[in-house]
């Protein structure tokens, strides 16, 4: 069992990293020795977010706007140039929209599946070349994307395009996942629950809607940062080198409401 859990020495990109899921992720793997990188579109957030998480260990920022290829390429780019091997790569980056269904805008539409699904493809992608140079028989390269518990079942929210996104993502993941399985990179996606985080905020705001979204909850509470960073961890080491092609809900037992 000895290293079986362990990402030491390995190297990883978080995207949208700044804060919530993602800055959870990062520092998980940084506390279990990996050195990260992390994205998110404001560059100060960015900065901010990964001279907070270097208490941790050695993490970088670049930031950049992953809803087009063009940013995509610009953020592989940075680092490429400083890592020619990379082992994890945590699609993390979203958007979401919430408007009724008679009155959604096509704008709303067009910016969350353009950063949900087509951000986490063309970032997977463009850095094949660095996660086949990491891959092997024996440890595999990573590719973990963050879908949704609302890609699973019926969100109560009008969010209609970030539900759908999320469920193209857990597709997107098995596709990719049945590609690249004969070049040692491993796909995976986890569909979180209720998590704090910049998307959900309103959803705290007041006591008592806070109290009915638990309670819908079959095990009563949010996820913690643990409980999400946990599963990256798992998915992101040897213990998880049979599995690709799978959906894992983090959801405290929402996912069974399907």
């Amino acid at each position: 069992m000895t290293g079986l859990f362990s990402v030491e020495g390995k190297v990883a990109l978080v995207t949208g990293g700044s804060r919530g899921i993602g800055f959870h992720v990062a520092r998980g793997l940084l506390e279990g020795g990996a050195k990260v990188y992390i994205t998110a579109r404001k560059a100060d957030a960015c900065q901010a977010a990964a001279a907070e998480l270097g208490q941790s260990g050695d993490c970088t920022a670049v930031p950049g706007d992953l809803s087009s290829r063009e940013g995509v390429a610009r953020v592989v780019e940075q680092v490429a140039a400083l890592e020619p091997e990379l082992h994890i790569l945590v699609n993390n980056a979203g958007a979401s929209w919430g408007a009724p269904v008679d009155d959604f805008p096509e704008a709303g539409f067009d910016k969350v599946l353009d950063t949900n699904v087509k951000g986490v493809f063309y970032t997977t992608s463009l850095l094949l070349p660095q996660l086949r140079a990491a891959a092997t028989a024996d440890d595999p390269a990573r590719v973990i994307n963050i879908g949704s518990v609302d890609g699973i079942s019926v969100p109560l929210m009008d969010n209609f395009a970030y539900s759908a996104s999320k469920a193209g993502v857990h597709m997107l993941t098995r596709h990719l996942a049945r590609r690249l399985v004969d070049e040692h990179i491993n796909v995976n996606a986890i569909a979180p629950g209720l998590f704090r985080s910049k998307m959900t905020a309103f959803m705290f705001e007041d006591p008592a809607v806070e109290q009915s979204v638990v309670d819908r909850i079959p095990m009563h509470r949010e996820g913690t940062g643990d409980d999400i960073a946990g599963t990256v961890i798992y998915l992101s080491s040897r213990a998880s080198n049979y599995v690709t092609g799978a959906v894992i809900p983090v959801s405290g037992g929402l996912a069974t409401l399907a």
